[in-house]
């Protein structure tokens, strides 16, 4: 097949976010900058900036490199609104290299994921 249609099939290819993003039906697209905070005892903690590609009024989706797996406990914060959010995963979605993260958030719907454009 020519570059033409390999071009075609990664067209109508889902990203592991949308594919992701099935399980969760009240989930839209956003794009909401935050940074991702995962406790690993003690002092020691990772972080990542990553970018909320859909949110419910119970869920967060992002793509992810830290070492996430179900059941951890995360923090998410909106960059611009400062409002960090304990969450626990409930999805990982693997595709090509990249991860996608579902998490829940622990205290109920979060101002920042639900009222995005």
């Amino acid at each position: 097949m020519g570059k033409s249609g390999s071009l075609e099939l990664k067209a109508y290819e889902q990203d592991c976010a949308e594919q992701l993003a099935r399980f969760f039906p009240q989930a839209r697209p956003v794009r909401i900058p935050v940074h991702v905070t995962v406790p690993r005892g003690g002092r020691t903690s990772l972080r990542e900036a990553a970018i909320v590609e859909y949110g419910g009024p119970e869920h967060a989706i992002f793509l992810s490199s830290l070492p996430l797996e179900f059941d951890d406990r995360v923090w998410i914060e909106a960059t611009e609104e400062g409002c960090p959010a304990e969450a626990t995963v409930v999805g990982v979605q693997y595709r090509e290299g990249r991860k996608a993260v579902a998490v829940r958030l622990v205290q109920g719907p979060c101002d920042w994921v639900v009222t995005q454009p």
